[in-house]
């Protein structure tokens, strides 16, 4: 007769992308061209979720459900000015990060990283919970 098993159920991590495009201002610590005047960037972000796979679905989440909430965010963000987004301060790459972690917290898994990029740039942050 064997022992029952002990060992925790393997965690995996699943993903998802989105891009958005907005404009911002910043006040920043150096002066830069266009640092002061309204400007525009194309953002990427991903969300990053961890859990064990549940045996009747065989997902850790749906993704279609994780995409349909980061549309909403997306949609809090995609062709606005961040600086009026009512909930986000200065919009930094780390301030999105916290914005877009604070939006999904209420998902099971909840999110475990939150990247935001601006591509052209090679500019990054990532926000490990």
């Amino acid at each position: 007769m064997t022992a029952p098993s002990t060992a925790a159920p393997p965690q995996l991590t699943v993903s998802q992308r989105f891009f958005f495009d907005a404009a911002h201002t910043l006040n920043r610590t150096i002066e830069t061209e266009g640092s002061r005047r309204i400007h525009g960037h194309t953002y990427h972000a991903e969300v990053a979720l961890r859990g064990p796979l549940d045996p009747a679905t065989g997902m850790v989440v749906d993704l279609g459900y994780l995409r349909q909430r980061l549309e909403g965010v997306r949609d809090q963000l995609d062709h606005h000015l961040l600086d009026d987004v009512p909930g986000l301060p200065p919009p930094t790459l780390e301030n999105l990060c916290l914005f877009i972690a604070r939006a999904l917290a209420d998902m099971q898994p909840s999110p475990v990283r939150v990247r935001v990029w601006r591509e052209a740039l090679g500019d990054s942050c990532t926000l490990d919970l």
